[in-house]
């Protein structure tokens, strides 16, 4: 069992190889000013960010989420954008993962924000297994700049 709550300070390590481990599934890099600042804007609350950590039974850190509340202009409500989502290997198929989705939701309902949202890659089917049982997909395409 699992326990899920607010990121916080201290938890730079576990969060931090979480992060990487994120990173190294999407073959991404960061430069390390970037993650730390992460990190802190997730840990402050700041510009609407939030975190979340997944914690096993010892404490160690097992998954984390991090979001951003913002506001809308389909909606007088602001949404939640579940920016990122990542489960150590270790602790998949334990349900952590829609442990996460679920406090997602609930934190942006506290939040003022009672619709969550978030993008996942195509090959990326494992999630998007467990994606499809908590939400729906849609048929809009995601451009960048």
């Amino acid at each position: 069992m699992s326990t899920i709550r607010a990121l916080g300070r201290d938890d730079w390590d576990d969060w931090r190889a979480l992060w990487a481990g994120y990173l190294a599934f999407y073959r991404a890099s960061l430069p390390e000013a970037t993650t730390v600042a992460t990190f802190d804007r997730l840990c402050a609350g700041e510009d609407g960010l939030f975190g979340l950590i997944a914690l096993d039974d010892g404490g160690r850190g097992i998954g984390m989420a991090n979001c951003v509340v913002h506001a809308s202009t389909w909606s007088r409500r602001p949404k939640c954008y579940l920016e990122d989502l990542f489960v150590a290997p270790s602790a998949r198929g334990h349900d952590v993962g829609h442990a996460l989705l679920e406090a997602v939701k609930q934190a942006g309902n506290e939040r003022g924000a009672p619709r969550v949202y978030w993008h996942t890659q195509a090959y990326n089917g494992r999630a998007r297994s467990l994606y499809d049982t908590v939400g729906r997909s849609t048929s809009f395409v995601v451009y960048e700049m």
